[in-house]
């Protein structure tokens, strides 16, 4: 699914360990990338580095984190990162959602 460095270890579904602190609150062998694709991509967009960036772009391809982005980046990334991605993938800005239509307030 993804080529990683050999000293980078992963779990059982292929989901490197290193992205933990991004999930304290999930059980890490628990997340699977193809059927957890939502909630992963939104945390390592939102919270993740670099190499999270590139684990995301070989796991999901430049058309899978842009059709996120697109249907639930406004509304689930913080502003900054959210603006950060459209500038990156290519898609125009979104206005900035009223605190209702926004899943959480910050």
């Amino acid at each position: 699914m993804t080529i990683l460095p050999s000293d980078d270890p992963i779990t059982a579904a292929g989901l490197p360990r290193r992205f933990a602190p991004c999930f304290q609150e999930y059980n890490l062998e628990q997340l699977d990338p193809a059927q957890h694709s939502d909630l992963i991509i939104e945390r390592l967009l939102a919270y993740g580095d670099r190499r999270a960036a590139r684990w995301l772009w070989q796991c999901y391809g430049r058309e899978g984190l842009r059709s996120w982005v697109e249907r639930d980046g406004a509304r689930r990334l913080p502003w900054r990162r959210y603006t950060l991605w459209c500038v990156l993938l290519d898609l125009p800005r979104a206005l900035h959602p009223r605190g209702e239509e926004r899943i959480w307030e910050h």
